[in-house]
């Protein structure tokens, strides 16, 4: 097992004083900080390199396209894609799923069909198919969740038919950290025909992800959530599906042949890429796999699940404190609230004290009103965290009850 303590030093930002108490950064769900090799990455491709790519034959484009290609190889060889032709990048999930509802949407969903999601989706994965359903005269139903912020599978089983054309679900849910079965909800979807998009937003920087053994025919992810720069994403999808689909926006490099008669597009994956790509947020997500992989995803699940067990064991001494998001299966994150204490309150008053956390929906506003709340406490936990940052929360928290009860 490697020494997380000493990886904690590679996060220069984590060093830094926030209103001249030691930073305690548990807000990883939101974004994650980048590691040193990271951003002296970036810091060599805007140095030393930068061009813009495949547009040019002089030396800096040249090697500004290859980086570019070769961080297509790395993402692919990471989640295990069969080839770089099934490799977009987007400027992040939301986009990626934007894609999918506009041209996925535009060539498979007619009028009648349906799209499942689950009741405690990030909105991200609920407006874009809101927006379909609109513009198609299809239908969006929702999957229940039990108490436990679990996804009820039967009631998922009696939600399929043959109307239904898509499934879009979370790896993690964002708000209440719960790993859905989505081996399982893919093998069902396949039965009757329909396709699976796979929101990985919140589960690619905790859990190893391969989308040819899992099968899915779509996944999205974000640079910024798996230790990259902001404004760069993935979407994964089956070549035959991509092939077959619209290109989502028009512009530059996705196209083949243009005249005012009619344009033809490029092949994939450049059919999806239109304008100026993000080059060095491609080259960020490259490095930021390499850093991760050579730590290794396992060691990284091991820690962070041993992180969360003993977050939540000790929490739960903090009397009045409720933990929404019970699954037995749970990646780092942490959704609580504290009898009479407006969330808020909260973590103003543990912002003072250098503890970063999220307050409000988690913009998950029907998953909320799925447990009757408006919002909760959300401490997301991250590889670079120690127990020293629990105890700080646990401590702040303590603090917050003392002011404020």
């Amino acid at each position: 097992m490697p020494n997380f303590n000493t990886i904690r030093n590679d996060f220069p930002l984590l060093a830094r004083e926030i209103h001249g108490k030691p930073l305690v950064y548990l807000d990883s769900g939101a974004t994650t900080q980048k590691p040193q090799a990271v951003i002296d990455k970036i810091n060599y491709f805007y140095t030393q390199i930068n061009s813009n790519i495949h547009r040019a034959v002089h030396h800096l484009s040249s090697l500004s396209t290859e980086e570019y290609e070769a961080s297509r190889q790395t993402v692919a060889n990471f989640i295990n894609a069969k080839s770089t032709a099934e490799i977009i990048f987007t400027k992040g999930t939301t986009d990626a799923i934007n894609l999918v509802a506009f041209s996925f949407g535009e060539k498979f969903i007619n009028e009648g069909d349906e799209i499942l999601i689950s009741e405690i989706e990030h909105h991200s994965n609920i407006v874009p198919w809101q927006l379909l359903c609109e513009r198609k005269k299809a239908i969006l139903k929702v999957i229940p969740v039990d108490d436990n912020a679990d996804i009820i599978m039967e009631e998922f089983v009696k939600r399929l038919s043959a109307k239904t054309k898509l499934v879009a679900i979370a790896q993690v849910s964002n708000a209440f950290g719960t790993i859905h079965p989505i081996k399982e909800i893919i093998k069902k979807a396949h039965k009757i025909g329909a396709k699976v998009l796979i929101d990985g937003a919140q589960g690619i920087q905790h859990l190893k992800t391969d989308v040819q053994e899992l099968d899915c025919d779509f996944y999205a992810f974000s640079g910024h959530k798996i230790y990259a720069e902001n404004g760069i994403g993935v979407l994964y999808g089956k070549e035959e599906l991509l092939a077959q689909m619209p290109p989502y926006q028009g512009g530059g490099d996705m196209i083949a042949q243009v005249t005012f008669t009619g344009t033809t597009y490029a092949e994939l994956p450049l059919k999806f890429e239109a304008g100026t790509s993000n080059y060095v947020g491609a080259a960020s997500i490259a490095e930021s796999i390499r850093y991760i992989s050579e730590i290794g995803l396992e060691n990284i699940e091991k820690y962070e699940n041993e992180l969360l067990a003993y977050a939540e064991e000790k929490l739960l001494k903090i009397e009045g404190l409720k933990i929404y998001g019970t699954a037995q299966q749970k990646s780092s994150a942490i959704s609580f609230m504290i009898k009479d204490i407006h969330p808020m309150d909260a973590g103003m008053i543990l912002d003072k004290l250098g503890i970063a956390v999220r307050t409000g929906s988690h913009c998950v506003q029907p998953g909320m009103l799925r447990f009757g709340l408006t919002g909760t406490i959300r401490a997301s936990l991250a590889f670079y965290n120690n127990k020293a940052d629990i105890d700080a929360l646990y401590n702040g928290l303590l603090k917050v009850k003392m002011m404020l009860s």
